[in-house]
Formats: structure tokens, C-alpha cells, sequence
């Protein structure tokens, strides 16, 4: 076991041992324990009722968070001819088609979301070995393989995040800094419990929402009561 520092366990005894608790109150316990000096990210963390080991029980997807993550995005597109000029224009920091793909051929990686026309699919593959266990490998079901690539880098740039439920059934995402006050982390909340709500695969039986936990980056997590999300959505939208 790691050993913890005294701000962590001041902050975890804030934490509830006891029933989880509604999503608002929750949520608020995780920013009143937040303790760093840097402005923490605040997560959310979601055991769903699935077993990603079966196809039909795959649970993926985006969001565009409607107050952002709080990260400054880099954005690369991989597009020749005009729209090359679209994607500059709509705010992209790298645009370029085969002399991008030498220069992450020789290492570099100096960006967070990578876009994809259809067209350069075929010369992009070839560094998937070096994008894809990186999360950088543009993807159809993403909405980052596009001609539309203006919408595409403008969605990334407002705060696209996509996910995907991990071998534990857990999908974990970032909902914002600390900065941003609980009014508009429960706004980014909203729109991904939606998200996941709506994604329910057919083939899930029993409770698929079985856990949640909100924290942030140092501190401690705080269990939400999952019967309680569903309505808690409703009545935010």
C-alpha cells in the first residue's frame, strides 16, 4: 500500500464510509476535500453491469461537455488540398498529410487528438502501432475519420471526450478542473450520465449502473448512490 501523505488522510476522512450519497451532495464532499495547490481535475468513475468481453455488451461512445474539460486541446489533422485550409481554420494546431506522418515516424507526438479525412486513412495506418495505444488513432465511430473535420476540430476543442468501458466494466472520465464550481461540473455530469444512460446495451440484464464515485485528482472518492442518478438527470435536464 502507497503510503499516504497527512493532507490525504485529513481529506479521506471527509470521505463517506457509511451509504453513498445523492450525486449533488457527493460531488460537493469531493471539491470541499479537494486540498492541492495546482487546480485539480474532478472525476467521474462508473462500474456498469456489463461484461465488455462480449461484443453486444460494449459500451463506447462521446460527449461534447458543454463547460469543457478545462485542458487546452491540441488538435492535429491529417488532410491535404482545401481541407487542410478548413481545418486551420477552424482552429487545428497541426495540419498536414504525409510530412506529419514521417515526423511521428521519427517520434513525435506533441498533440492530444488526432482527426482523419477518409482519404488519408490508408497512409495513417500506417503508424496505427504508434497512435493506437496511445488513444491518438482517428476513428469513424469517434467522429474523428471526417471530411467534416471543421466540426470535428471544433467539438474536440470544446470539450469532446469519448470513452470506453474497461475490462472491469468501469468507464472513467474527466468532468472538469475544481475551478469550475459545482454548478458547471454537474452540467458536464449531466450530458455523460446521459450519455451512458442511453447507451445501455439490450443484451444488459440486472442493474447497469452499479457504482459511481466522484474525486478529484488528489483527493479522495466519494460514492454516489446510483439509484439516485437516473432522477437526478431528469430533473437537471
Amino acid at each position: 500500500m502507497p503510503k499516504r501523505g497527512k493532507k490525504y488522510i485529513k481529506a479521506k476522512e471527509k470521505a463517506n464510509s457509511g451509504n453513498p450519497l445523492p450525486f449533488v451532495d457527493a460531488l460537493q464532499e469531493a471539491l470541499n476535500a479537494s486540498y492541492a495547490k495546482f487546480d485539480e481535475t474532478c472525476d467521474i468513475a462508473v462500474r456498469l453491469g456489463v461484461d465488455p468481453r462480449h461484443a453486444d455488451q460494449m459500451v463506447r461512445g462521446t460527449v461534447v461537455l458543454p463547460n469543457g474539460t478545462g485542458k487546452k486541446v491540441r488538435v492535429l489533422v491529417f488532410a491535404k488540398g482545401e481541407k487542410e485550409k478548413e481545418a486551420l481554420d477552424a482552429g487545428a494546431d497541426f495540419v498536414g498529410n504525409d510530412e506529419l506522418i514521417e515526423k511521428i515516424k521519427g517520434g513525435w507526438l506533441d498533440f492530444d487528438k488526432a482527426v482523419a479525412t477518409p482519404d488519408m486513412m490508408g497512409s495513417v495506418g500506417k503508424i496505427g502501432r504508434v497512435l493506437g495505444p496511445r488513444g491518438l488513432m482517428p476513428n469513424a465511430k469517434t467522429g474523428t475519420v471526417t471530411f467534416d473535420v471543421a466540426r470535428a476540430v471544433d467539438e474536440l476543442k470544446a470539450g469532446k471526450i469519448d470513452f470506453r468501458v474497461e475490462k472491469a466494466g468501469i468507464v472513467h472520465v474527466p468532468m472538469g478542473k475544481v475551478s469550475f464550481g459545482a454548478e458547471k461540473l454537474l452540467q458536464n455530469a449531466v450530458a455523460f450520465l446521459e450519455t451512458i444512460i442511453r447507451l445501455k446495451p439490450a443484451s444488459s440484464k440486472g442493474t447497469y449502473l452499479k457504482s459511481i464515485a466522484v474525486s478529484t485528482t488528489m483527493g479522495p472518492g466519494f460514492r454516489v448512490d446510483p439509484t439516485s442518478v437516473r432522477d437526478f438527470v431528469k430533473q437537471a435536464v
